[in-house]
């Protein structure tokens, strides 16, 4: 730059004047991923540019700095963003780099920022498959599983180290649980890979658990199933899951319903169909009929002259909402029955009765003609 003259720390990042917070954050980051070296390499030119962001950004992500900036200038903030030695100073705790820094470059060095150590891990979530019948599903139920899960071992007390031994400080990280590599012209931090960041190894293992601090196990759990529910519906258990490590929580166990499919029901929404079958006589003459509820039976009457596939309604008798708003209702579907392997009594009086009746005994099959005569002519 002509005279030596620094750039405006907005015009660097992008942003107006009044950027907020995250908006210079943002801009930040933007430019750190473009110009970092690593993806520049050899590039002085954008190695420039990364340490000119990031100078711009420590003077303006601090609120203190920033205003010492926007009224003096660059002299208000002399000895900010100083760079001297060929790294970068303040990366830890209580920096403005801090976090960004981890946000931006965690997964491309492979862990966090610097100086971070493995704390208490919040255990896994489970997921069971239960399977409960129809009926069940539509009015609730309690079952008791059998959960497998990961506990504490009682030998080494969850060291994972002999009883009467101790696991020791890793040797790579020197109980860390941070190993720093030189990145460039700056150093970083990722997670040690020989103790996974916990800063100690196991020399002599534990032979209950074999050094992984825990074992295996089982627990019986009661879970009540509401009714309403159906296959692909998912119970949460808060803190049934696996085992939090060094204090930290229990994870969830989620319990996934399955429905056994029923001979006489199906579901539709909070409805129920049935589908009952009736004779030839009883269609035409009428009848009362018993069907099956999930209550129970019920008498049901059938009008003189009902066509297969008629549907009626038994208000009430469907699925409980889930929600609780009432029942649902049970939608029964006559189907009239073609009787087969006639007698020859059976035959002649059914030609008998086709010769008495004519086309009036057939509505439907009497219209659909009217509407095919009306469509040829």
């Amino acid at each position: 730059m002509a005279n030596g003259e620094k750039r405006d720390y907005y015009e660097i990042l992008g942003v107006h004047k009044n950027a907020s917070e995250t908006e210079i954050k943002k801009a930040f980051r933007k430019l750190a991923i473009q110009f970092h070296p690593d993806k520049n390499p050899g590039d002085k030119e954008a190695e420039e540019r990364f340490k000119e962001a990031t100078e711009a950004y420590e003077v303006l992500s601090d609120a203190q700095k920033r205003a010492q900036y926007d009224q003096f200038g660059h002299a208000g903030v002399s000895g900010a963003g100083g760079f001297s030695g060929g790294g970068f100073g303040g990366f830890g705790a209580g920096s403005p780099f801090g976090d960004i820094f981890s946000d931006i470059f965690g997964d491309i060095f492979g862990g966090g920022g610097a100086g971070r150590r493995t704390q208490g891990r919040r255990g896994d979530d489970l997921l069971y498959n239960m399977e409960i019948t129809f009926e069940e599903a539509a009015f609730g139920c309690e079952k008791k599983i059998d959960i497998p899960y990961a506990k504490r071992c009682t030998s080494c007390n969850g060291s994972g180290a002999k009883p009467g031994t101790d696991p020791k400080i890793c040797p790579t990280c020197r109980g860390a649980g941070q190993v720093r590599y030189q990145q460039g012209f700056f150093s970083v931090s990722k997670t040690c890979g020989q103790c996974n960041g916990e800063g100690k190894v196991v020399d002599d293992p534990c032979a209950e658990c074999h050094g992984r601090g825990s074992v295996k196990d089982s627990k019986t759990l009661s879970v009540k199933v509401p009714g309403g529910v159906e296959t692909g519906s998912r119970l949460k258990l808060s803190g049934e899951g696996g085992q939090g490590v060094k204090g930290g929580p229990n994870g969830d166990l989620y319990v996934a319903i399955s429905v056994k499919e029923h001979s006489i029901f199906q579901r539709e929404d909070d409805n129920v169909v049935c589908e009952i079958p009736i004779s030839f006589a009883q269609a035409a003459l009428g009848c009362e009929i018993e069907v099956p509820t999930l209550d129970g039976k019920v008498s049901m009457k059938i009008p003189e002259g009902t066509q297969s596939g008629k549907i009626y309604r038994l208000r009430g008798k469907g699925i409980p909402s889930l929600q609780g708003y009432g029942r649902g209702d049970q939608l029964v579907v006559v189907k009239v029955e073609t009787p087969t392997n006639l007698s020859g009594k059976q035959k002649e009086l059914l030609e008998e009765f086709a010769k008495i009746s004519g086309e009036e005994a057939h509505p439907m099959k009497k219209g659909f003609l009217d509407k095919v005569m009306d469509f040829l002519s």
